[in-house]
């Protein structure tokens, strides 16, 4: 009898959040990033593409397309946007619970660092195939149309944009640069992941299974920080991503052959610093994305721990 307490005490200790109440979160939390941070993310694909110097930076940029197009052209792409952002969270956040707990330790429930990075980076590594490069084709092939008329645009919104690469490139259009988009996500999950879960520790001495549940402006600083690292690491794939996704096969020979050869091309044409063109707008949009994102997140999984878990892992 005396031992069933300390039996019951152990069990609670290793029960976690299931993975779908993380793929929750991150949904709710993706579709909340999506709606605030969508005109940013066109000033960095606009930005990227730009080969003339048509912008001159980011205020300028933002400021060009509003005066020659409009306000909602900032908007542009939002739908896949959102629903990109909202499935990506979802599988991510998901992915990388499942992963975690495939790879903690039996006995006493603990998640290595290497662990940790492995989980994200095959989170990362299953989204961009699964979900982020089609989503992304399409938002930068109708990001990177001018003007609002309909009838001067190819693509007349995502569901025409999707039809018509198929029709004319091929279902493989769909994944254009899907290698820098892998290599670009599996190391922004393995660093973001690990690094969350370090500034959680450094910051609030919030440890896994401690039960205590962040506030929302604790969680906002710990996801901003945590995701400052990747966009400076990754830059150069996200540029050639972007590049490989905008060119269409449709008639005429491609410039970009592969990742490899898109960098070398960019590298000699436009030099170093091209590779890390939209940096800033990009930390402009992930960092704060991830403050949103793990916000809320950190929210909807505190209630489930609240609610349904004592000491649970978040």
């Amino acid at each position: 009898m005396g031992s069933e307490p300390r039996a019951s005490s152990d069990a609670d200790s290793k029960r976690t959040i299931p993975p779908y109440m993380k793929a929750i979160s991150g949904s709710l939390g993706g579709t909340v990033e999506a709606c605030f941070l969508q005109p940013i993310d066109v000033i960095k694909t606009r930005l990227q593409l730009d080969r003339s110097g048509s912008y001159k930076g980011i205020v300028h940029c933002g400021t060009t397309i509003v005066k020659t197009e409009g306000v909602r052209a900032l908007w542009k792409g939002l739908t896949p946007f959102a629903t990109h952002l909202t499935l990506k969270y979802t599988l991510r956040m998901g992915s990388n619970a499942m992963f975690q707990s495939a790879f903690k330790d039996r006995e006493t429930g603990k998640l290595t660092n290497t662990a940790r990075l492995l989980s994200g980076f095959g989170a990362g590594v299953l989204e961009a195939l699964v979900i982020v490069t089609p989503f992304e084709v399409v938002k930068i092939r109708l990001q990177q149309q001018r003007g609002l008329s309909p009838d001067h645009l190819k693509y007349k919104g995502p569901i025409h944009c999707g039809r018509t690469i198929i029709r004319e490139e091929g279902l493989r259009g769909l994944w254009s640069g899907a290698a820098p988009t892998v290599m670009r996500n599996g190391t922004n999950q393995a660093a973001m992941f690990t690094a969350k879960n370090a500034f959680d520790v450094l910051l609030w001495k919030k440890h896994e299974g401690d039960g205590k549940v962040l506030q929302p402006w604790q969680s906002m600083i710990s996801g901003f920080l945590a995701g400052t690292a990747g966009p400076v690491c990754t830059g150069p794939f996200d540029v050639v991503k972007t590049r490989l996704m905008a060119q269409s096969r449709h008639g005429g020979e491609l410039k970009y052959k592969g990742m490899v050869h898109a960098i070398q091309t960019i590298f000699k044409e436009e030099g170093l610093l091209a590779l890390w063109k939209g940096l800033l707008p990009r930390l402009m949009r992930i960092p704060p994305g991830q403050a949103i994102m793990w916000a809320v997140a950190d929210q909807v999984t505190g209630f489930y721990e609240r609610k349904f878990l004592r000491n649970a892992p978040v």
